[in-house]
């Protein structure tokens, strides 16, 4: 892809003009304009229109190339069961490679059982904030579990994955302080440093180096500083030299937060994260953080680390302080998991095993597989949004259901298939995906896209076009 390409090999500028005028038309054809105008020209407050928002133009825009081109939405499909290693979606039966179902405990009748025993015992809900009254021995017994498995003092148990980086970082961080991460972190860190109103740094992404850098210009001029890594990058499957960010932070007397939602149950030798896999220390890691919506099959998210942090965080973190406690169903359902994680850490290898071969089959086949080390997560890079929906859908109608990941969550010359292994899919299920995936890969390249008809296509909805 050349560089300063965009969504569809349009230029930005092309792009931005394509909005602007598709905006410009929804206007013209909305019978409402007139009226709202009027309201406004009459010092009335208008209604919210979401149409008005950037945002919004950008998905029409979107949604019309896709129509336009025979690509299905391949978003919010229902799942009529458990989604394993297999599912069924419309009544068909699909390889499922959508889920982050790690170690195959999503349906684990020890775990369901654990859910129902304490629904029965405390109902569906706590019922009010844990410093209120919805503290229950579940919480605690889930919380001394987690800080187990991450070799921390303890932990803190939250009722969201993306909610707990957001009040974490936005609380503990403030305006006369630095936050720097890796450019390709997650977006729940970004808004928790967007929160916090702390200066926010991005980094190249794994470069210990480039933090270094980064630190050593900005921490002089900062109060606290924090740097922000993920232990098992999400979109693309890779991981940090943790040794080597912590000693980047030691030098620069900053906090180190090591997110490893994807890390927990997929890498190390006992599935423990990115300290396990390491041999680092984890009283090395400041702020370890987690979910339990992954490996775990719950949801929910927590923070493990010393004693005196997390007591802060139970009295202070708005998120906490200020929500409903962990469903008690949720809580038991990971700790559950959590328990069958220790006991079982074949789980782990056999991950492992399957992604490794998924990951050499896919190499072997010519594919891009960007930086992956193949331990759940493997990404097909196709560089393009158009060519990633298009394999998405014929893989689908071939029964594997695999997610495309499209600008602008991504650039687009990094649009991807992301592929997601568990200990459940057989050696067989994985040799035929990546066999059909080569077939309909070499199938939608030799199917190029006319971009200049889908720019005329959109064309047609402009004011005065027939």
């Amino acid at each position: 892809m050349q560089a300063g390409r965009n969504l569809f090999g349009l230029s930005a500028q092309a792009k931005a003009r394509l909005i602007e005028k598709l905006s410009a038309a929804a206007v013209t054809r909305n019978s409402s304009a007139p009226a709202r105008r009027a309201e406004a020209d009459e010092g009335i407050p208008q209604r919210l229109d979401v149409t008005e928002l950037e945002s919004f133009r950008e998905i029409r825009l979107i949604q019309e190339a896709a129509d336009y081109l025979g690509i299905g939405d391949p978003f919010f499909r229902v799942h009529e069961g458990v989604a394993a290693a297999e599912t069924v979606i419309d009544g068909q039966t699909c390889v499922n490679f959508a889920s982050y179902n790690y170690i195959g405990l999503n349906g684990d009748p020890r775990v369901a059982a654990a859910a129902k025993a304490a629904i029965d015992r405390y109902g569906t809900s706590v019922s009010a904030s844990r410093p209120v009254s919805g503290e229950r021995p579940v919480h605690r017994d889930l919380e001394c579990a987690l800080a187990r498995v991450h070799g921390t003092e303890d932990s803190i148990a939250l009722v969201g994955g993306h909610s707990t980086n957001v009040t974490v970082i936005g609380h503990l961080l403030g305006r006369n302080d630095v936050i720097v991460h890796d450019a390709l972190i997650h977006n729940s860190i970004v808004q928790g440093a967007i929160l916090s109103g702390a200066r926010r740094v991005p980094f190249r992404h794994l470069d210990a180096d480039a933090a270094d850098k980064v630190l050593a210009e900005a921490r002089p001029r900062h109060g606290h500083a924090l740097l922000v890594i993920e232990g098992h990058y999400s979109m693309d499957g890779d991981v940090p030299d943790l040794a080597a960010f912590v000693a980047v932070a030691r030098r620069h007397r900053a906090w180190l937060m090591v997110d490893d939602a994807h890390a927990l149950g997929v890498l190390g030798p006992r599935g423990f994260g990115s300290a396990d896999l390491s041999g680092v220390d984890p009283g090395e890691v400041d702020i370890w953080m987690g979910t339990l919506s992954k490996a775990l099959v719950s949801c929910g998210g927590y923070i493990a680390g010393r004693k005196d942090l997390i007591e802060y965080l139970k009295r202070m973190a708005p998120g906490f302080v200020f929500s409903v406690g962990l469903a008690p169903a949720a809580a038991a359902a990971a700790l559950a998991a959590i328990e069958i994680l220790e006991q079982e850490p074949e789980r782990v290898h056999r991950l492992n095993k399957r992604a490794a071969l998924f990951l050499r089959l896919a190499r072997e086949g010519g594919l891009d597989v960007g930086g992956s080390i193949g331990a759940a997560i493997v990404p097909i890079i196709t560089g393009s949004s158009i060519r990633a929906a298009r394999l998405a859908q014929a893989l689908f109608q071939r029964g594997i259901n695999v997610q495309p990941i499209l600008y602008p969550a991504v650039p687009e010359r990094a649009a991807r298939l992301r592929f997601f292994l568990t200990a459940d899919h057989t050696e067989a299920q994985i040799s035929d995906a990546v066999a059909v995936l080569l077939e309909e890969e070499r199938a939608v390249a030799n199917a190029p896209t006319d971009l200049a008809a889908v720019a005329r296509h959109l064309g047609r909805f402009l004011p005065g076009a027939r």
